[in-house]
């Protein structure tokens, strides 16, 4: 995020997903501007592909909340971000 308090496209604040007693993804924290491309890394079952999921609403984070310029998604949302 640059200077100017500008917000950030889509922000990932304090993120948790568990699956049962299991978790999954703890303390996920992301914010890009629009149009920054990122690059998700990671052993094989770490968490990559849920947490993609939770991007595009087709999973729902544990705790805390996932914005896309500035509104909370929300299941079954669709965005344009052309």
């Amino acid at each position: 995020m640059g200077g100017g308090g500008t917000m950030s496209f889509v922000a990932v604040d304090n993120v948790f997903k568990s699956y049962g007693p299991r978790p999954i993804l703890e303390r996920i924290n992301l914010k890009t501007d629009k149009g920054e491309f990122i690059s998700i890394v990671g052993a094989s079952g770490c968490g990559k592909s849920t947490f993609l999921r939770s991007l595009i609403a087709q999973e729902q984070p544990t705790h805390e909340r996932i914005s896309i310029d500035g509104n909370p998604l929300q299941s079954n949302q669709v965005w344009n971000v052309a």
